[in-house]
């Protein structure tokens, strides 16, 4: 992944009239940070209110989706201020050649998730030795 490919977004509504979303109810797209590092990129999405049981991530062909359903929190009374909006979240990414899709794992704590995206052995930086002929 290119940094100049990678804008940063607030959480917004997914408009389902953009064309992006053939699903039904209110989709955010999480904020993401993506690190690289020699041997891997990792990328971090907070999803709050996210467990193991209600999120998916796929990959299919060259994209990575992560899709995640919440059920709307049961309050008791009449709403009188409404701030912070519950929904599903929907985000994906183009991969590119250097990762190793056979590796790739994911793992959820706090309401942030955690991609693992390991770089294929080619991707990996090494240091050539010298010797004397």
């Amino acid at each position: 992944m290119a940094e100049q490919e990678l804008q940063v977004q607030d959480k917004k509504e997914l408009a389902s009239s953009s064309g992006e979303l053939t699903l039904e109810g209110a989709y955010f797209s999480p904020a993401v940070d993506i690190f690289d590092t020699e041997k891997e990129l990792v990328l971090l999405a907070d999803m709050p209110g996210i467990d193991t049981e209600s999120v998916d991530v796929d990959l299919r062909e060259d994209t990575l989706t992560i899709l995640s359903k919440k059920a709307s929190p049961q309050t008791q009374g009449q709403s009188l201020l409404k701030e912070y909006k519950t929904g599903n979240y929907f985000r994906s990414f183009r991969l590119t050649h250097i990762v190793d899709r056979s590796k790739i794992s994911a793992s959820i704590s706090d309401g942030v998730l955690k991609v693992v995206l390991p770089k294929v052995e080619q991707a990996v930086p090494r240091k050539i030795p010298i010797t004397t002929a």
